[in-house]
């Protein structure tokens, strides 16, 4: 598990894509390419990004188009890059949930300040309360999670009943999102009636709970293995937060 930010390129120029991750590694980040749509969702099905460089013109659906669709579901950091240079473009790409905007071409040291500063600004806002840590509900991804009745509420509307178990266990992966639980925690963390002891049960655990988040937008699964560690949840944005009463 790596902890520096990782960041994602999405452009279809070859010497962007080349040139800057190399760059950002200088100044401490993990950072992936991507040259279209299909590719983005790839890379964000592997790694856990915390920032995308996002450029507006790309082969078949373009930045603005997915900077929409990423912010029906997540609140991940976008940076939009663009060559053109009317200011009404940069007023749309700010209107589809950018978090900051930047021309082409671009001076490599004010994109790594933007970098940082989008960053910082994010970190502060996660960490404010807000109205889902007063209704105990925590919402990530487009679902949320109701400790009432133990349901989920998937992004397409669809309500998802839980078992006590699989309750616990997705709690306990909220906790610590894109972080990895080795198996031994979860099973000391859950443990309860409803948790065997095991790591058996705990793979069947988590087996079942992924078939219940296979709703996900992307299709790709949100509980991911880390080998020869155990489970992490690879929710790019958590808000709220879970009060536990057994």
């Amino acid at each position: 598990m790596t902890s520096r930010k990782q960041i994602l390129i999405v452009d279809d120029d070859k010497e962007i894509t080349t040139m800057l991750p190399q760059y950002l590694v200088s100044y401490g980040y993990e950072a992936f390419a991507a040259g279209d749509a299909d590719s983005m969702q790839y890379q964000l099905s592997q790694h856990a990004i915390d920032l995308i460089i996002l450029d507006v013109m790309l082969p078949g659906t373009d930045g603005l188009a997915l900077a929409r669709e990423m912010r029906k579901k997540s609140r991940l950091p976008i940076i939009m890059l663009t060559a053109r240079t009317n200011p009404y473009d940069r007023v749309v790409g700010l209107e589809t949930g950018a978090d900051d905007y930047m021309g082409k071409p671009f001076e490599r040291r004010e994109l790594v300040a933007r970098i940082q500063s989008v960053l910082r600004r994010s970190t502060a806002s996660l960490r404010r309360p807000t109205d889902h840590a007063r209704s105990d509900m925590i919402s990530f991804d487009g679902w949320e999670l109701h400790r009432e009745n133990h349901c989920l509420h998937a992004p397409d509307g669809a309500v998802v009943a839980l078992s006590n178990a699989e309750f616990r266990l997705l709690c306990l992966l909220l906790q610590t999102p894109r972080r990895a639980l080795k198996r031994d925690q979860l099973m000391e963390r859950g443990s309860s009636h409803t948790l065997d002891s095991g790591e058996r049960s705990i793979d069947l655990l988590v087996s079942r709970l992924r078939q219940k988040l296979v709703r996900t937008p992307g299709g790709f699964n949100m509980i991911k293995t880390v080998r020869g560690v155990g489970y992490m949840l690879n929710a790019q944005s958590v808000q709220g937060r879970m009060v536990w009463r057994s």
